[in-house]
C-alpha cells in the first residue's frame, strides 16, 4: 500500500496538464516531464521493451512466464490533467480513517468538502483519504491509474509464483482534450485486447459510451457607429442568441441522465462583428446521433436563411463513437473483468459512460478496451479526492485479470 501512494503522490505533484489549444502531441511540453518519469519507473521494476515515442507515448512489455499460448492484453492509462483547472503546486491532504464530517480544503477560500452537498463521503466513513488543498486538483484522474497499474506490474515481476500471458502497458498524454488516442500506435501495442483503467469508483466496469461530435460556430456581423446603426449594423451576438434559443430546452447536459443525449453550449465569446459559439453533441444511440447532426445543421442553415447567407459558418466534427459496436463480438473480454470482480467481493457498476474514453477510439482503430475504475471522485476540480482502499482494490483487480485470464484462455 505504501508504494502505490508513494507512486501516486509522486505522479501528482508533476504538472502534467493539457491544452486544447495546441496543435502539437503532446499538447504542453510539461507533459514530457511525467512522460520521461513513468519510462524510467517501468525500467526500474525490471519491465521490458521499455520506450518512449516522439508523442511521449510510453510503451512497454512483461513478458509471460507461462509456455501456454495466451492472448496478450493491455493497461492503458493517461497521465494528463484537465485544462480547465489548475495542476501546479499539488498539494495533496491526507486523512486516516474519515469520520464522515465535513473536510475543510482551504479556510480561506472557504472550500469544504462536505456530505451535505458530495453524500457519496458517507460510504468512505473509516478509509483513508487524500484530498486536495483546495488549489488545485488532486489528478487522480488518471494519475490514479497510472500508480496502480505501475504498482500491479511490479508485483507480478516479485511474485513469479502468479502465472500470466504476455501483458502491453502504455501511458499516454492529451486524453482530457479528446486527442488521447490518436497518435497510440496499436500495431505496435500488440495487444489482442485492453483495459483503460480511468473510471471512478469501486466497482465501474464500462464498455458503451457516447458517440460523440464538436461544432464550431461562427457568427457574422457588422460593425457600425450605433448613433448612426439604424439598418446596417448586425448584432452578431442577437442572432447568436437567436441561434442558441433553437435548441430543445430539455436535451443539455444539466436537464439528461442515463442514455439521454444532448446539445452542450461549453464556450462563447463575441462582440458585434463576431461571435463563436463551441458546442459538443452527444448520444449514445449512433441512428440519434446522426439525427442530432443533422438538426444541427438545419439550425444553421435555418439562420442563414433568416439572416442571409453566410452569417453562420459552421464546422461540424465527429470526436468518437460508442465502442460498444467493437466490444459486444468480444464479450468475453468485459466477462473477463466481472468475473474477477465478483470472486474479488467487488459488486460490478456495469453502465454507459456520459462522456468519452481513450478506449472508445482505440477500440475502432482495432484495439477493444473497455474501462474500469480507478478510484477518484469528483475529478477536475478542487474537491477531487480518492480513498486509498479504492486504489488497492483496482491494483488488486489488474493482477486477477492477467491471472484468469492465463487460466481462461491458455492452450
Amino acid at each position: 500500500m505504501e508504494k502505490l501512494i508513494e507512486r501516486f503522490v509522486k505522479y501528482i505533484k508533476i504538472d502534467s496538464k493539457s491544452d486544447p489549444e495546441s496543435t502539437t502531441t503532446p499538447s504542453t511540453e510539461k507533459q514530457w516531464n511525467i512522460a520521461r518519469v513513468l519510462l524510467e519507473d517501468l525500467k526500474e521494476i525490471g519491465m521490458q521493451d521499455v520506450e518512449i515515442d516522439e508523442h511521449a507515448y510510453v510503451y512497454a512489455t512483461l513478458p509471460s512466464n507461462i509456455d501456454k499460448e495466451v492472448p496478450t492484453i493491455g493497461f492503458i492509462a493517461h497521465f494528463d490533467t484537465a485544462p480547465d483547472y489548475s495542476g501546479t503546486n499539488v498539494n495533496p491532504q491526507f486523512i486516516d480513517s474519515y469520520d464522515g464530517g465535513d473536510i475543510v480544503l482551504n479556510k480561506e477560500k472557504g472550500l469544504i468538502l462536505s456530505p451535505s452537498y458530495f453524500p457519496e463521503l458517507k460510504k468512505y466513513v473509516g478509509q483513508n483519504l487524500i484530498h486536495t488543498d483546495g488549489n488545485t486538483l488532486l489528478g487522480a484522474d488518471d494519475k490514479a491509474g497510472v500508480a496502480e497499474i505501475m504498482d500491479a506490474m511490479d508485483y507480478l515481476i516479485k511474485h513469479p509464483e502468479i502465472k500470466h500471458g504476455k501483458i502491453r502497458v502504455g501511458f499516454n498524454p492529451d486524453e482530457e482534450i479528446g486527442m488521447g488516442a490518436d497518435k497510440f500506435n496499436v500495431e505496435k501495442f500488440g495487444a489482442d485486447w485492453a483495459y483503460t483503467m480511468d473510471g471512478s469508483v469501486v466497482g465501474e466496469l464500462e464498455y458503451e459510451n457516447f458517440n460523440a461530435a464538436g461544432a464550431k460556430v461562427k457568427i457574422n456581423g457588422k460593425s457600425v457607429h450605433p448613433g448612426y446603426a439604424k439598418d446596417k449594423m448586425i448584432n452578431s451576438m442577437l442572432i447568436a442568441a437567436d441561434f442558441i434559443q433553437q435548441f430543445p430546452k430539455n436535451e443539455t447536459p444539466e436537464t439528461t441522465e442515463a442514455y439521454e443525449g444532448f446539445y452542450h453550449l461549453h464556450n462563447m465569446k463575441g462582440d458585434v462583428e463576431l461571435t463563436e459559439l463551441n458546442y459538443i453533441i452527444r448520444d449514445h444511440d449512433r441512428k440519434k446521433f446522426e439525427d442530432r447532426k443533422v438538426f444541427f445543421k438545419k439550425v444553421a442553415d435555418d439562420i442563414n436563411k433568416k439572416y442571409g447567407e453566410g452569417t453562420v459558418d459552421l464546422e461540424l466534427k465527429d470526436q468518437y463513437y460508442n465502442m460498444r459496436e467493437k466490444v459486444e463480438p468480444v464479450k468475453h473480454i468485459v466477462d473477463i473483468v466481472e468475473e474477477s470482480m465478483k470472486e474479488m467481493g467487488i459488486k460490478p457498476l456495469i453502465k454507459a459512460i456520459r462522456g468519452g474514453t481513450d478506449g472508445a477510439q482505440l477500440s475502432f482503430k482495432g484495439l477493444p478496451c473497455p474501462n474500469i475504475f480507478a478510484g477518484g471522485l469528483n475529478f477536475h476540480g478542487p474537491y477531487e479526492f480518492v480513498p486509498v482502499p479504492s486504489m488497492e482494490k483496482a491494483r488488486d483487480l489488474i493482477i486477477k485479470i492477467v491471472e484468469k485470464t492465463a487460466n481462461k484462455f491458455g492452450k
